[in-house]
């Protein structure tokens, strides 16, 4: 039986598996990297094995150092969780030929299939080799690995070269792997998938379908099982081909087959061998640990005949630390805290008090919510949200409660392209005009603690300034006899942590917290500005600011001070998290400076190019 299990990942889905492992009453082991050393995964494993350097080619995709790390931990398994590592066959056999258990398919199986190309061939489907005009749009992809890092749609066949050499620079530094291939991109077509588990003995189960259509990036944000509107036949054709597919490699452990379903057809995509993120969606309706059976099934357990019945529909919202509307940049900071109402399941890498960084994935934790139907599910899950405490960086939270209650979606409309329609509508900012009065009267409240409170004289209304949703306000109040005032309402109550406000005879409450000069009141998240703006912030026009904290990895070829350059034309490439950020010029003119070299870390609003304009 396996008594110890090393987890060759990082954040959630390696705090996942932990968890399961406990239950179990397994030991669990972590490997980390440098940027990950206070990494909640590191801290709550029983033994942590360190994995020098930050960047994924140095640690966690460097299979060999992993496999030293279980053996000198006294680990007897390992498994992989998602992506880096976990569909590389060289890997799964490092690990058998160490003498452990390996929590996964057999590397047969994963090189038939990890590698999409070849899965394709194997489903008898063959790759595009020569694109020409009439097979536009078409989709650039990596061979290996997933969440949509080496994909890129071209729509014009001049932009092709470009895009596959930034796809191969992609892949290369997320799975150590540059193959990419191209295939027919499937305009607005839902993306369904269907999870298996095999076990040794010959046993397959097909254990429903997930919806995961909602996507930026090509990266799947909101998942849901089953996938509704489906109809009896189409799903059990998609059962069928998942199946087959399995058998095809004689597959062991959880998978997961990919369809693109179009005017009721089926296109296969590809086999993940592997567990999928949006696994607990298939858990919740299920009512199985999928994780555990994992474990079973590496000790040689046999399953049932049947899998088990579903019940009800489960919906996951992907949380990322990102601003949708500013291009999905990622972003970076202290979490000061991150909770959710009781009843929903919250996978999460994530505490307070912890760092985002720029060397992995923005994601921040994933929630879940079940219940006897999908509306149901649906409005659990958006009021959950809406309610939720996340204190720290700009979040896609806004974006996740206005996708769930679009009409499109709750009517189980989606398609792929649901945020290419939608996304200026869905960020429209509408932030709550009584927060920054919020925040301000419970500043002054603190100060008026402090200092004593009114005073027996007339006086000016006191001024505070606050940035919201990217514009700024100024909110006026004064100090009586009585308390904090303020025109237009009236204050129930100011306290350092909470405000109550009434307007047009409705009473509201304000939770109120405040992290130096950025302040959270309830979900609306506000910058403290000062009453004289500094000048040394200010630069010269045309600069190009970076959108995020992360590493020059390309300049564009022949680009000096000097150079003239087109409105739109890349000048450099950040990689942030995981993703390449390309940087163009906002107008057409003359490069003047160019202070971000090759291989120079910049921090968010560092000064990457100035270009003025002709």
């Amino acid at each position: 039986m396996i008594t110890s299990v090393l987890v060759a990942n990082r954040g959630e889905i390696a705090c996942r598996v932990f968890g399961t492992c406990r239950e179990s009453g397994i030991r669990t082991v972590a490997v980390h990297s440098d940027a990950d050393a206070n990494a909640l995964h590191a801290r709550v494993a029983d033994a942590a094995v360190r994995l020098p350097g930050a960047a994924p080619a140095d640690t966690y995709l460097r299979g060999d150092l992993i496999v030293k790390a279980a053996v000198a931990a006294g680990a007897d398994a390992v498994h992989p969780g998602y992506g880096f590592l976990s569909e590389n066959a060289d890997f799964a056999r490092a690990v058998r030929d160490a003498g452990l258990v390996w929590i996964g398919p057999p590397p047969e199986a994963i090189e038939a299939m990890a590698s999409k190309t070849r899965a394709k061939e194997l489903m008898g489907i063959a790759p595009l080799t020569e694109v020409t005009e009439a097979d536009l749009p078409v989709l650039v992809k990596a061979a290996a690995g997933g969440g949509g890092r080496g994909m890129r749609v071209v729509r014009r066949l001049a932009d092709l070269d470009a895009e596959l050499t930034a796809a191969r620079a992609e892949a290369a530094s997320a799975f150590g792997d540059g193959e990419v291939f191209v295939e027919p991109y499937v305009v607005d077509g839902r993306h369904v998938e269907v999870q298996i588990l095999a076990d040794t003995h010959g046993t397959v189960w097909a254990l429903g379908t997930r919806d995961c259509s909602l996507q930026r990036r090509h990266q799947k944000v909101i998942e849901e099982a089953p996938a509704p509107g489906l109809t009896p036949g189409l799903t059990a054709e998609l059962h069928d081909l998942a199946v087959r597919a399995a058998r095809a490699v004689d597959y062991v452990g959880a998978g997961t087959v990919e369809f693109l379903v179009a005017d009721g057809t089926a296109h296969f995509l590809e086999m993940n061998t592997r567990l999928q993120v949006e696994h607990p969606v298939t858990e919740a309706v299920f009512g199985i640990d999928l994780v555990a059976l994992q474990l079973r099934i590496a000790e040689g357990h046999v399953l049932d005949d049947d899998p088990p019945r579903a019940r009800g529909h489960a919906v996951e919202a992907r949380l990322y630390a990102e601003d949708p509307a500013n291009g999905w940049a990622p972003q970076t900071g202290r979490l000061h805290r991150l909770a959710v109402p009781d009843g929903i399941r919250l996978d999460t890498g994530y505490t307070g008090g912890d760092d985002i960084g720029v060397h992995y994935d923005p994601m921040l934790a994933k929630a879940v919510a079940h219940a006897p139907t999908r509306a149901e599910a649906v409005r659990r899950l958006a009021g959950a949200l809406e309610r939720a405490a996340i204190h720290g960086p700009v979040t896609n939270r806004d974006l996740l409660v206005r996708s769930l209650r679009h009409e499109e979606f709750t009517s189980g409309r989606m398609d792929t392209g649901f945020y290419d329609r939608h996304l200026a509508a869905l960020t429209e900012p509408a932030p709550d005009p009584l927060a920054p009065l919020a925040a301000a009267l419970a500043d002054a409240s603190t100060r008026a603690g402090r200092f004593g409170g009114w005073r027996n004289l007339p006086s000016q209304p006191q001024v505070k300034r606050y940035a919201m949703a990217g514009e700024e306000h100024e909110v006026r109040y004064g100090h009586t006899r009585t308390g904090l005032t303020a025109e237009g309402v009236r204050v129930v109550h100011a306290g350092p942590d909470r405000v109550v406000l009434e307007a047009d005879g409705v009473q509201r409450p304000f939770d109120i917290a405040r992290y130096g000069d950025h302040v959270h009141v309830n979900t609306t998240r506000l910058t403290a500005l000062p009453r004289f703006p500094d000048p040394t912030t200010q630069h010269a026009p045309g600069s190009l600011l970076a959108p995020m904290p992360g590493t020059v990895v390309r300049v564009a070829e022949g680009l000096t001070e000097g150079t003239t350059v087109q409105a739109g034309q890349p000048l450099l490439w950040l990689e942030a998290m995981k993703m390449e950020h390309r940087i163009t010029a906002p107008v057409t003119g003359r490069l003047t400076a160019l202070p971000a070299g090759l291989g120079r870390q910049v921090e968010m609003g560092a000064l990457l190019a100035v270009v003025e304009s002709d």
